[in-house]
């Protein structure tokens, strides 16, 4: 079973920002072919990482503020936070083992 949680942007603050774990950010909608694809990777991450790594979603079409004050032009964007902060982005459809050596080198700092 995934760990992702949905995320509005009223709950963005206190998932994301103020969360003491870094947290894996996934920017999608329904409609983008390539959120789908990726979707099982981000739920398997989820379970490896469960106590390390905080996994959540946003959806872009019902949460266009936190999109435009963040800058996101395409999705699937999936941007890592740690201490409030943005600390990585990857834009574009990935390879599981692509986000995860993200996800290691993220944990490392």
């Amino acid at each position: 079973m995934s760990k992702v949680i949905h995320i509005r942007e009223s709950e963005f603050e206190k998932e994301v920002l103020s969360s003491n774990m870094p947290v894996f950010v996934d920017f999608w909608a329904e409609w983008c072919g390539p959120c789908r694809l990726i979707a099982k990777s981000i739920d398997e991450l989820s379970l490896k990482y469960d106590g390390k790594v905080k996994f959540v979603k946003v959806n872009v079409d019902e949460n266009p503020r936190i999109v435009s004050k963040l800058g996101i032009y395409g999705i699937p964007t999936l941007i890592i936070f740690k201490e409030g902060k943005e600390v990585k982005r990857i834009v574009g459809a990935a390879s599981k083992d692509y986000y995860d050596k993200a996800i290691i080198e993220v944990l490392k700092e």
